[in-house]
């Protein structure tokens, strides 16, 4: 028994026309990294055997005007660069470095422990590191020759 599908052509032109729309608008409209005018820092996230740990690139943002927050297996990163007053009046040629707040939500790859958290600011570059919790750490175990 096979099954009919109802075959309708301007469902597949929709389609096209939306994966275009969203290649122009991210290609030409955004620059990468962009989102609704807000700046997301670039992020590497990676695990050892005892840590998963965070790495994001936060350049002129100062320790204090960045906010962690981990809620079950997400981890929230807030923060906000904040323009300074001496620029408001210059007439600028060209202006990427973006202001405003950001906030950036990722899952974490294992269960941690959010209270031993630790987080370190320094040259722009905020560290991230989440112990493991107990029971997905790695166990080594001995074998013994009788």
């Amino acid at each position: 028994m096979s099954n009919l599908i109802r075959w309708e052509p301007m469902r597949d032109v929709i389609s096209l026309r939306e994966a275009m729309d969203n290649l122009f608008d991210e290609a030409f409209t955004r620059p990468a990294g962009m989102t609704g005018g807000l700046t997301l820092p670039a992020i590497d996230m990676y695990q050892t055997d005892d840590d998963v740990v965070l790495r994001a690139a936060l350049p002129g943002i100062k320790a204090e005007d960045v906010l962690i927050a981990v809620t079950g297996d997400t981890i929230t990163i807030k923060g906000e660069m904040k323009e300074k007053a001496d620029h408001k009046e210059k007439a600028y040629h060209i202006r990427e470095q973006r202001t405003g707040a950001f906030e950036r939500s990722l899952s974490l790859p294992t269960s941690v422990v959010a209270d031993k958290a630790k987080a370190e600011f320094e040259d722009g570059v905020l560290v991230v590191t989440l112990p493991k919790a107990e029971e997905v750490k790695p166990r080594t175990i001995t074998v013994k020759a009788k």
